[in-house]
């Protein structure tokens, strides 16, 4: 819908981007902007689309069989549906957390270093040094720096969230999925990852979808409203969720559907 008059800041866009499973259209033609060094919420009622439109960022549906797309994704000028593109490449560039922790049965270094071993780091110091870094942008280091050898699954689930953001931000990607990262969580988790986010955007532009309205007006920058595979709406968050254009907006947002 809405695009950037300032081109100059723009890391991600899509352009008349449709997806489907089989014969059932679950996009139809995206076109949207995604500022860096921001956060973008997707808002929508449930089916509507948005954790689809997420995950077709890094090409995650690609494992869905008959799944297709129309349209186009560039990340920075590159379309991530060409033919030549390295996917694995992809997915270290844009990076996925999702809506459950997910951490693996191993120790929390174990955990953050996973990504950068599969891309071949070798390097002792170099693991060890990341491995603090990812730590420390996920607000966990000081929790768990003296237990780095402890299996992740002995972790609250808002520490286990927060070390899935860290082994997401150890290959150190250009753009940061969330999906619903919070859902799970108590208030007080879901807090720290909501305070988490601010600190984030200075050197990550993030992605998020939620189904809770207060919290993507508290954390995003801009949001776009999701409603049976069309973007309805997409504005700075203050101006869709205080002044919407449109009245489906409005309604989803007031509670009057969804």
């Amino acid at each position: 819908m809405r695009k950037r008059e300032n081109m100059d800041n723009i890391l991600l866009t899509t352009r008349d981007f449709s997806f489907y499973y089989g014969p059932v259209q679950a996009l139809k033609a995206v076109t949207l902007d995604i500022e860096k060094f921001r956060i973008t919420a997707l808002i929508g009622p449930s089916g509507c689309g948005k954790s689809t439109f997420l995950r077709s960022l890094n090409r995650m549906n690609d494992i869905i069989p008959g799944a297709r797309v129309e349209g186009k994704v560039m990340l920075e000028g590159m379309d991530i549906y060409g033919k030549d593109v390295d996917v694995v490449d992809l997915r270290r560039r844009v990076s996925m957390v999702f809506q459950k922790s997910n951490p693996f049965p191993k120790s929390i270094f174990d955990n953050v270093a996973y990504g950068l071993r599969i891309q071949g780091e070798k390097n002792r110091s170099v693991l060890i040094q990341r491995v603090e870094e990812s730590l420390k942008d996920a607000a966990l280091w000081d929790e768990v720096k003296d237990r780095l050898d402890q299996s992740a699954m002995d972790l609250s689930g808002g520490q286990q969230q927060r070390l899935c953001i860290a082994r997401a931000l150890a290959v150190r990607p250009e753009i940061l999925l969330m999906d619903e990262p919070a859902s799970a969580l108590d208030p007080i988790a879901t807090q720290k990852v909501e305070e988490l986010l601010f600190q984030l955007k200075k050197d990550y532009t993030i992605v998020i979808v939620t189904h809770n309205m207060q919290q993507a007006a508290r954390v995003s920058d801009d949001t776009a409203f999701f409603y049976m595979g069309e973007l309805v709406e997409f504005g700075q968050t203050q101006q869709v969720f205080t002044d919407p254009k449109l009245k489906r907006t409005e309604d989803y947002i007031t509670g009057r559907f969804g």
